[in-house]
């Protein structure tokens, strides 16, 4: 059982356990923070060019800018779900909001890229402590199934609309601001959570925690962090040395944290909980579904921007109009999984959201708009019904969270959150380099700056080059679609396998 404080304590009666207003209220202050957490990931696509102007990076600071929060926030996932689970996962949320909040302000006035990349990582961590704790909540607001599924749902929503909101907000923000305000927004939602956070959230941590084990907290970072660095190096550079052997020794220190886990009593990560089919099989879902979703976004980003022509602004409001298909999805997999198994409702999400990227294969450069924002549409729809099922953009299911037991939804929430950054980094670095592939074989006898990339050809070449230059990258992003389409292939074939219900047994799966 769960040590739980607070408002909602001693609710322990079945009979009183549908919640009330106080739990929604309670939910919609959770969701403030995790929309703009996970605004945080691609708020910057557009700022960039701003911060270059006014900061002067090189190219390896700008690469560090970029990248420092989402290796932070993926680096210390599991330890603060763990961390969570022991000091209380209010106060958790609590203390990442403060360094959320004050970190937000340091990076809007930054005076020099060195610091500007250390508030990143400070946002990191804020993020990494307010992402499973909001999760792990759902767990304790909500006591009838179908309501956490509801909650669930919800937040899988609001995840995937902070990475869909944040070039938008930042477009929006730099028409009229300095490139500060992207992170000073942040700042309102985290002074209402510290407020109404201590009214509305109960405290909940495991009554019997052990000692929280810091070099298992250690290895998960060492293991983490060059794993996912190696594969984006993979999809920027190809296939080197150097990448490889930076994953090889990820794996190996990965491997290490979880031969420690098995030996300790109170691991940071509960093994048994992964041999589960309903927990194992739905990280690895959620694995695939989101490395079709990012290894795409930036195909489709620059498809917007350079091939049609679109502004920063203007391509950010087009790229908005898929995510209606995440409004019919989601509820629409949400009812159809109280009447029918739920390991096939997701296979048959995954299924729709392959017919989806397999339509996105036969874009060109003189496709209607209207095409690739309706197959977009159409794969965000069963992508966003099977996660909802499954786990989050990167993100939580009722299903997989169902599985753990209630001391544990900290650790269980933040590995699901694990699995998500790793799939966006796999995603990333398998999907662009089959399209950097075909970009750079149709652009044999370009420039070499032409050659490597798009935006080199926008800036290197003019007319019928450029127009050979459009051509290429769109071919490239019918490859890489066609990979996505295989990814969501193979998610729904592990939903048949790992996530039906088995013969005589509940609709979902908890045994090996």
């Amino acid at each position: 059982m769960d040590t739980t404080t607070g408002p909602l304590a001693g609710r322990t009666d079945p009979a009183a356990r549908r919640a009330g207003r106080r739990e929604w209220t309670a939910l919609a202050v959770l969701m403030l923070p995790l929309l703009l957490v996970s605004m945080d990931v691609s708020v910057l696509y557009f700022a960039i060019p701003f911060i270059s102007e006014d900061l002067a990076p090189s190219s390896t600071q700008q690469l560090w800018i970029l990248d420092m929060y989402g290796f932070v926030l993926a680096g210390l996932l599991i330890t603060m779900g763990a961390l969570g689970d022991r000091i209380g996962r209010r106060r958790l949320v609590l203390a990442g909001a403060s360094v959320f909040g004050l970190a937000s302000v340091a990076a809007a006035y930054a005076d020099s890229p060195q610091l500007l990349i250390a508030v990143r990582a400070l946002l990191g961590v804020g993020g990494a402590a307010l992402m499973p704790s909001t999760l792990a909540l759902i767990r304790n607001l909500f006591h009838d199934e179908k309501q956490r599924a509801t909650a669930v749902t919800a937040w899988t929503g609001v995840m995937t609309a902070g990475i869909s909101f944040g070039p938008v907000v930042s477009g929006a923000l730099l028409e009229r601001f300095w490139w500060g305000s992207v992170f000073l927004v942040n700042l309102p939602a985290m002074l209402l959570l510290l407020i109404l956070a201590p009214l509305l959230l109960p405290e909940v941590r495991h009554p019997s925690p052990g000692r929280f084990d810091w070099p298992s907290a250690l290895l998960s970072l060492a293991g983490l962090l060059p794993v996912i660095q190696g594969v984006k190096e993979l999809a920027r550079d190809g296939a080197e040395l150097s990448p490889v052997l930076m994953i090889m020794a990820g794996f190996s220190l990965l491997y290490v944290f979880i031969r420690r886990q098995s030996r300790l009593a109170h691991p940071l990560v509960d093994l048994e909980l992964l041999r589960r089919r309903s927990y194992g099989g739905a990280v690895l879902a959620n694995l695939f579904a989101i490395a079709a979703t990012i290894g795409m976004a930036v195909f489709l980003t620059q498809y917007l921007q350079s091939v049609l022509g679109k502004s920063p602004f203007e391509a950010a409001l087009w790229s908005l109009v898929p995510a209606t298909g995440a409004f019919v999805g989601a509820p629409a997999g949400a009812v159809l999984a109280r009447r029918f198994d739920r390991g096939a409702v997701m296979a048959g999400g995954f299924g729709v959201s392959a017919c989806g990227f397999g339509a996105l294969a036969w874009v060109r450069t003189d496709s209607p708009l209207w095409f690739t924002l309706a197959a977009c549409a159409v794969y965000t729809s069963g992508l966003v019904a099977a996660m909802a099922l499954a786990n989050e953009l990167a993100l939580a299911n009722e299903l997989a969270l169902g599985a753990a037991p209630p001391e544990r939804a900290g650790s269980a929430a933040a590995v699901l959150e694990s699995g998500q950054e790793l799939g966006g980094a796999l995603g990333m670095a398998v999907l662009g380099s089959v399209g950097a592939a075909v970009y750079r074989h149709g652009m044999a006898d370009a420039p070499a700056a032409a050659r490597e990339t798009l935006g080199g050809a926008v800036a290197s070449v003019h007319g019928n080059a450029l127009d050979a230059a459009f051509t290429a990258f769109t071919r490239g992003l019918d490859y890489a679609a066609l990979g996505a389409a295989l990814l969501m292939a193979g998610a729904a074939l592990l939903a048949l396998t790992l996530l039906r219900a088995r013969r005589g047994g509940g609709s979902a799966p908890s045994g090996r």
